[in-house]
């Protein structure tokens, strides 16, 4: 990690790394953030092209960084590894519960304390997020290019913004990553979803009568960006996750007008709060699902500070039907939360999250079957997982199937099921941004059994023998295969 200059600093020593590494392109020319820089950044991505720094864009003072997270190579290298697995392993190994034996169990196991103390974020007094600060009258949203990504979109959104709040009676941080509809020069939509647990710091401020803090970051260092959209359990605070994933504690500076603390190097900081009981309509947004979701009634932020770098970056991303930039950040999480997922359901060898179901539509699942309806009891662990309860469809498959080839997998999924036994209808929780539920909120779910079945299951047919050929005539061809002149 070191030759890599990991951890970064902030975003703009991340962009001089993509550079160096040439993941990189600059674009020079004026580019209109209201659609145009939309259509660029969508090709460039579908062409599994460069993360983009548009200099000079039509609107607002700042360049607009895009695309940073859209190949898992750059999204592997924000996170300062070779693979992603490798994160995952560090967690896996971290959940190990067996006891140290000998001095080298010892020293194993002071090596995880080690990175536990690296953890929690670091208060410092002055921060390069608050070199320029403007107040009151002289907040504008208008100086940020924020982007008009689709035609039907109700106006500028933020795609970007962390967002920090606490918990009223708590006083719990949490960290969410969620798009920000400019309402006005000092005004915010907040699309909090409905299992978002900033909704729920809202609810009980506005049970109290009081008026919620909140402070928006924009443009933190690729770690930070990444923790604010991982699926944490509610006890998890973003900033010791961000933390174990840079090796090195993440500093936070107090905010100037609200209690609350955001990363002392993010380029943009926007503070102010929530009046208790105040909506305003939010939407229309097109969004990752590939739809436009309806206009609905949202809290409303009001801010009154807005401090920056001297010289910020602007960072968003783009919303579409995939594929798009977020691939790089479900694959992340697929990657990083594989072992936590095993180490609550043991029956799962892999999983695989495919972008096609926006990540949380569609889960592929492999298991080592050892009893009957073995795999309709994975279906119902996971439907009981914490944010893996919106998954939709569930597809099991035995653990000789790889579940990242897709072929493979529809291969099994479409010849080894009977749809009147294999197949479970359920209800339950779904997605706030799901369209295709007749209820907003919960909807129907499936699994597919798609594994050999076992007479214990009730099959007595005898599963058929899949055709394979011997090793030995494929190491034969292997070692003839420029003779064949094919």
């Amino acid at each position: 990690m070191a030759a890599r200059g990991f951890p970064y600093t902030d975003l703009k020593d991340f962009l001089a790394a993509l550079e160096r590494a040439g993941e990189l392109r600059r674009v020079g020319v004026p580019v209109d953030p209201t659609l145009e820089i939309s259509e660029v950044v969508t090709r460039t991505v579908r062409a599994d092209g460069p993360a983009l720094l548009f200099e000079r864009p039509t609107r607002g003072e700042m360049p607009v960084a895009i695309n940073l997270f859209g190949t898992e190579k750059r999204t592997a290298m924000a996170l300062g590894v070779e693979s992603l697995d490798e994160i995952g392993n560090r967690i896996g190994e971290l959940l190990k519960p067996e006891l140290p034996v000998g001095f080298s169990g010892m020293m194993g196991g002071l090596g995880k304390v080690m990175q536990l103390k690296s953890m929690p974020p670091k208060k410092v007094k002055t921060a390069p997020c608050q070199q320029v600060i403007y107040r009151g009258d002289d907040v504008d949203l208008n100086r940020l290019p924020g982007l008009q990504v689709w035609p039907g979109d109700g106006g500028i959104f933020h795609n970007f913004g962390l967002t920090h709040t606490k918990h009223p009676e708590t006083g719990k941080r949490n960290l969410g990553l969620y798009r920000l509809q400019q309402h006005s020069h000092n005004t915010l939509g907040m699309h909090w979803q409905i299992h978002k647990n900033s909704t729920a710091h809202h609810a009980v401020a506005e049970r109290l009568g009081q008026r919620l803090p909140v402070a928006i970051a924009i443009g933190c260092d690729p770690v930070v960006s990444y923790a604010s959209s991982a699926p944490l359990p509610a006890d998890i605070d973003e900033y010791l996750f961000a933390g174990f994933l840079r090796g090195e504690r993440v500093e936070m500076v107090d905010c100037l007008t609200v209690p609350l603390q955001v990363p002392a190097h993010a380029q943009v900081v926007l503070e102010g709060y929530l009046e208790p009981g105040e909506r305003l309509p939010e939407g229309p947004f097109g969004d990752h699902t590939g739809f436009y979701t309806p206009v609905e009634p949202f809290p409303v932020l009001h801010v009154e500070a807005m401090t920056m770098q001297r010289d910020p970056v602007y960072h968003t991303i783009v919303t579409s039907k995939p594929p798009q930039e977020d691939h790089g950040l479900g694959k992340a999480t697929e990657r990083i939360f594989a072992p936590l997922l095993r180490f609550l359901i043991p029956d799962i060898v892999d999983y695989d999250l495919p972008a096609a179901g926006v990540f949380h539509n569609c889960a592929i699942v492999s298991i080592r079957k050892r009893y009957p309806k073995h795999a309709q009891k994975v279906m119902n662990a996971i439907w009981g997982a914490h944010m893996m309860s919106l998954t939709k469809l569930i597809v099991i498959v035995d653990e000789d199937c790889d579940v990242h080839d897709y072929n493979e997998v529809a291969f099994r999924a479409f010849g080894n099921v009977d749809y009147a036994r294999d197949l479970l209808l359920t209800e339950g929780p779904v997605d706030h941004l799901d369209h295709s539920s007749y209820q907003q909120f919960w909807g129907g779910k499936a699994g597919i059994d798609a594994t050999r079945k076992l007479p214990s299951e009730g099959y007595t047919r005898g599963w058929p023998e899949e055709m394979t050929m011997t090793p030995e005539v494929i190491s034969l061809v292997d070692k003839r295969w420029k003779e064949y002149g094919i």
